[in-house]
């Protein structure tokens, strides 16, 4: 019988957990347009059917930069550096990755790439076949950050019926309502909700709403609030022009006070980006 010692059990403990920690999280594989830097595992990954995204349009990291919200097929990537493996440089990463960008005709719509800067980024889109794709690149080694958003609209699922049943069970329901960044004009994407909004009216004339606007943590308070009131009134004259009743509608705007998800997180923030539709 072959004797096991202390010794032999540590090493080949050991040797298994390094493996363990430099092979990828099951499930998650590398997004097709990039290659991984040599010597890191995928430790998390995200992918969403549908979600939106931030992206940089400035090179600064000034929190009121100006921002593309992007939304589509949502990935987001994180990879470690193997155990063991020789450390490399944030720089490393960055010139890697902006290498990587050209090769593919990308356009970098947002830099910066600074010694010691935690909150460097490289934010970039690829235009090809009539498909946008953006490109988020983040490094903190030893792990490095890919998100990704395959640009495409939302396909229509909410029916006016599903509205009814949503105001009759709940009082509300909360719609994904699109503006043009910082305006409260509603994007033609959004048009076909603002029908349905209509339509559920139309077929309910005892019914009276309120439309409700929220946003984000993102920017000034007070700019925010003014901002979604302003956006809930886009809805309810789209609504008034459309030949609903004014008086059987009220608009009014929240700005950041009512979250329903965590803003330290750009998931968290999309989801408190809506439009609510309020029975009264």
């Amino acid at each position: 019988m072959k004797k096991i010692t202390l010794f032999t059990l540590c090493v080949t403990l050991f040797a298994n957990l390094a493996f363990a920690q430099s092979e990828d999280t099951e499930g998650c594989k590398d997004y097709p347009m990039f290659n991984r830097m040599p010597n890191f595992h995928i430790a998390s990954c995200d992918v969403k059917e549908f979600d939106a995204y931030q992206f940089t349009i400035e090179n600064s990291t000034d929190g009121e930069a100006k921002r593309e919200n992007v939304e589509g097929k949502f990935y987001q990537l994180t990879y470690n550096l193997n155990d063991g493996a020789a450390e490399v440089s944030n720089l490393q990463v960055f010139r890697n990755f902006e290498n990587a960008l050209k090769k593919i005709n990308a356009t970098i719509v947002g830099k910066v790439v600074e010694s010691g800067n935690s909150y460097s980024f490289i934010c970039a889109k690829v235009a090809k076949d009539g498909k946008e794709t953006w490109i988020k690149i983040e490094s903190s080694i030893p792990e490095y950050y890919i998100t990704v958003v395959e640009r495409q609209a939302m396909v229509q699922a909410i029916q006016a019926n599903e509205m009814l049943e949503a105001l009759n069970t709940d009082g509300y329901i909360a719609l994904d309502i699109l503006f043009d960044t910082g305006k409260s004009t509603i994007k033609d994407e959004s048009l076909p909700i603002v029908d349905e909004i209509y339509s559920l009216l139309s077929n309910n004339q005892d019914l009276n709403v309120s439309i409700e606007g929220h946003t984000d943590n993102v920017g000034n308070a007070n700019d925010n609030k003014i901002l979604s009131d302003q956006r809930a009134k886009a809805v309810m004259d789209a609504l008034i022009a459309k030949g609903t009743k004014k008086e059987r509608l009220s608009s009014v705007g929240w700005g950041q006070e009512k979250p329903v998800a965590d803003n330290r997180s750009e998931s968290g923030r999309s989801k408190n980006r809506r439009v609510e539709i309020v029975k009264k």
